[in-house]
Parts: structure tokens; sequence; C-alpha cells
């Protein structure tokens, strides 16, 4: 790239000049109130590609009891659900090379551990208050007629866990070195895109701005496999039972069972997620609305079965006095007590999770979880 000015032709030719941005502040500000200059692509059914801003300086957790270790620059989304982090650097620090290669890393490893459904559509819709737009407009922009805010920000929790995103580096130049990295990222990564956007202002008289991206990355992308990419599979009922069964364990096996046989008894929507190992989230009838209440994960190699509590789903949905009801009347059993205490300090804002292996060893200890799911489906406290 040289630093030829562009020219603009209208009643007489205008030059514009290659000019910097002044500070990081001010090409992130722009990112944010302009995500279009970074829609390249299509998504799934071939509509253009539409980035919506999550948040900025979204933080990133680095455990379930930690509070934000990293702040990601913008988090977008997109309305396939899949989300896009962003790093935004300018070509004079010298981290633009290396360094921030290890920081997204970082970011998008964490992320896709910790970000649930609750805290991602909090962000977003306090961004949108933030902005003054209606979150009924936004809304409108990411599901069209008709789609449920819940079921789109479950999808993105999914996607994040299944390494499912796309990974932005944002520069006004971007080194030789970033670009080499970039594209070796991208063939050895099957669900995940890395690009470098190369994002080049140009100036004229007062104040016209010209802005021209370019992207690295897409060669490598369009390279992978089509089926390693976004066409993962939802996990069925048959596949989850398939899993239970390969279990040597027969109270594990029981207790895999008897939580899916009460979800789908008690009227609960089943939905099946899209990581490579087996799993299945329970949303539960409560006050009018379907709330997501647990996740029930089972992974091989090695083996780990876990049952994860979604309370950033319910405090978001049912308020912290029912969150907390709700944890006070879990059985107490070693590990899950720990990570229940530490609720309050987070804002019930956590995935806390048990082993089936320890639920198994708990005489009761099943018995006590579908009493807890019962009471809060009814709105009362249960005893512990």
């Amino acid at each position: 790239m040289t630093d030829q000015p562009v020219f603009v032709l209208g009643e007489e030719l205008q030059a514009l000049e290659l000019a910097a941005f002044e500070t990081e502040e001010e090409f992130q500000e722009l990112l944010a109130r302009h995500p279009r200059v970074l829609d390249f692509g299509t998504l799934a059914d071939g509509r253009p590609l539409r980035l919506v801003l999550v948040a900025r300086e979204m933080g990133v957790p680095t455990g379930t009891e930690s509070g934000s270790a990293y702040w990601l620059d913008h988090l977008f989304v997109d309305a396939d659900g899949v989300p896009t982090l962003v790093e935004v650097k300018r070509a004079t620090d010298t981290r633009i090379r290396r360094e921030v290669v290890g920081q997204m890393l970082d970011y998008a490893a964490n992320a896709a551990r910790y970000w649930p459904a609750a805290l991602l559509q909090r962000s977003f819709e306090e961004t949108c208050a933030k902005d003054g737009r209606p979150p009924g407009d936004a809304y409108g922009e990411l599901l069209g007629a008709g789609g449920s805010a819940d079921e789109f920000w479950q999808a993105v929790e999914e996607r994040l866990a299944a390494g499912q995103m796309r990974l932005l580096f944002v520069a006004d130049r971007i080194p030789l070195e970033l670009r080499a990295i970039v594209e070796f990222l991208n063939r050895q990564m099957r669900q995940t895109d890395v690009y470098a956007v190369e994002l080049t202002q140009y100036r004229g008289g007062g104040d016209l701005r010209v802005l021209v991206p370019r992207i690295h990355g897409e060669v490598a992308t369009a390279a992978k496999s089509p089926s390693g990419r976004r066409t993962a599979q939802r996990t069925t009922r048959a596949d989850m039972d398939a899993a239970i069964r390969s279990r040597p364990d027969a109270e594990v096996r029981r207790i895999a069972t008897a939580l899916l046989d009460h979800a789908a008894a008690a009227g609960g929507r089943l939905e099946g997620g899209t990581a490579k190992y087996r799993s299945m989230s329970v949303y539960y009838p409560v006050a009018g609305r379907q709330v997501p209440v647990w996740t029930l994960s089972l992974q091989d190699d090695p083996v780990r079965d876990d049952l994860s509590f979604a309370f950033g789903s319910i405090t978001h949905h049912l308020g912290r006095e029912q969150a907390a009801a709700f944890a006070a009347a879990l059985p107490t059993l070693p590990g899950l007590a720990e990570r229940l205490a530490a609720l309050p300090a987070k804002g019930y804002n956590a995935w806390p999770s048990v082993s089936l292996t320890a639920l198994a060893a708990a005489p009761g200890a099943l018995e006590g979880v579908l009493s807890a799911i019962r009471a809060l489906m009814e709105g009362r406290a249960a005893p512990a």
C-alpha cells in the first residue's frame, strides 16, 4: 500500500490525503458507530452480513468465581447468532505484531466458557439503552418478525461453546507478521474464522472522510472444509440416550435419564447443543415464560458428565430473589456448595456445575435437585 491520495470527483477534483487515527479511542468509537465497515461475507442463507454491536469493552472472566480479567474492545453478533470478537490497534502500537494474537486467543477461549446467554443479552440491551436505541428496533434487525430473543442468545452461547465465532484484528496498517499468523490460524482452526482488517482513513476539506477496508485471511477461510464450519448438528434425545447407555455407572445412567424425563414430563423444552460433545439444555415453564434452568453435558475422552445451572438466565428472567431461593434449595454437595456460595458476589450471574458422579455418590441428591426445580416453577423456595 502506498501513501498516494485518493480523489473524489464532484464539481471539481478533490484530493484526500492519508490520515492516521489520532487515538485508539477514536478508532474504537468509529467501529462501534459504523460496524458496516466490517461487514464482509454473507449469512448462511446468502443475505449480506450485518454486524450488530453487543458491547464495547466487554468483560472477559477467567473463571466461574472471578470477575472480568480482560476487556475485549468490541463484541458484535450477526443474524445467524455468530459472535464476532474485535481487537483494535493502531499501527504505532507494537503489540499489533504478535502480542495481540495471544491476547485475542485468551479472550476467545474464556468467552467460550464464561459468557452465558443472559449476560450477552443483558450487555446488548444495556448497549441499546446507552445509544438511545429501542431494543425492539435492534431485535427486529437481528431476529426479523416473530423471533425469540431468549432462543437467539442461547444459540449465541452455544456457538461460543462450540468455537463457532469470528476473530477480527483491526488496524490502520496490518503488518506482514500478523497477516501470516492470521492465515496460519485460519488453516488450522476449523470452527473459528480469523481475519485481519486494515482500515485506511483519508481526509479532505471540512469533515469529509473516506474509509477503505481491506480484508486479509479470506483465502485461507475459503479453503476450509465446509463441513467444519457452522454445520454442526444439534444433539437429539436419541444422541443423549446413546451416550448415557455408554456410561458404566448404573447410578449415573439413572440420574441422567431421570433429569431428561423429568424435564419432558414437566413441560420443559429440551434443546440440543451444537458442540462436539453431546449436550442438552432445558427450558422450564416459569411465570408464563420459558426459562433456561440447566444444561446436561456428556463428554468423552476423557469422560466428564456435568449438570450446570443457568443462574444468569434465571436471574435475568425471574430476578435475584428467586435465583437466591433456587440456590438455597439445591442440595449441598462437594464442589457445588462452594460455587453456590459464591453466587451473591457475582450477582447470581454464573454457571455453577456438579458432576453426575457427585450426584450419584450422594443419596437423595437427584431428588433434591428435582424438588428445587419444582419449587422454582411454582415460585417458592424449597428446603435444601
